[in-house]
């Protein structure tokens, strides 16, 4: 059974996905989920009514560039004022392993991975290959120390992961290892990041400043202009 990603959009006017990412996901089962911001104080029920029916029509628009793509699709909508919320209740809801954080590209050559302080490993290859397969260049394999005692470990974690990927098949000559020393963990992905076409991540705990200044996922898409996957670490 393929892996499921949902990719979520903000209505009513989304921005337009990337022809090379429905290119590259059509190997998955995608949920294209609609958000519809609410303003403080209207009723679910009654924007549903109003603007549900194009909206819906928005989404399926969405969906049938991913069937023709050759991808597995079904729409979720939800009106709301929680966008994170609503994201989490529906990938849980339709099982699925990944989120896309999209932005716009015109290919990806080049992916950065940053690694949590354990080599996970289960499903980020999956992730990895969906976009690598046709134009891959370099793949690296990134981790952030906070004082120099812990670059051991960070060069561990990312040696290890490059010897499981090289197990699963992939090429050895794409795969590079990076470890930096810093004290903003988010600020060094972000920098590093800018340098990439792609980021594939575990999905990182949420925290209190993820309210402020958005998740990390949707800092890296806006400042970076680089698309975001992010797997389930509990799925």
């Amino acid at each position: 059974m393929a892996d499921t990603i949902v990719v979520p959009l903000e209505l009513p006017d989304p921005e337009p996905l990337s022809p090379v990412l429905i290119e590259d996901l059509s190997s998955l089962s995608v949920v294209v989920l609609g958000h519809y911001d609410l303003p403080e104080q209207t009723p679910v029920r009654s924007a549903r009514e109003q603007f549900g029916e194009a909206a819906q029509a928005t989404l399926d628009a969405v969906a049938e560039r991913f069937v023709d793509a050759g991808a597995s699709v079904r729409t979720r909508l939800v009106f709301g004022k929680d966008r994170a919320a609503a994201i989490r209740q529906v990938a849980a809801e339709e099982g699925c392993a990944a989120e896309l954080d999209p932005a716009p590209t015109e290919g990806i050559a080049r992916i950065l991975v940053p690694l949590p302080d354990v080599a996970e490993f289960d499903r980020l290859p999956r992730f990895i290959r969906v976009l690598s397969e046709d134009s891959i260049q370099e793949i690296t394999l990134f981790h952030v120390v906070e004082g120099a005692e812990r670059r051991e470990r960070g060069e561990t974690v990312v040696s290890e992961t490059r010897e499981r990927l090289i197990e699963d098949g992939f090429d050895a000559g794409s795969l590079d290892t990076l470890v930096v020393e810093g004290d903003g963990h988010d600020e060094e992905i972000l920098r590093i990041a800018a340098e990439y076409d792609a980021v594939v991540m575990y999905e990182p705990e949420s925290t209190l400043s993820d309210r402020v200044f958005g998740t990390l996922a949707d800092r890296i898409a806006d400042e970076t202009g680089d698309p975001v996957i992010l797997v389930n670490r509990d799925y």
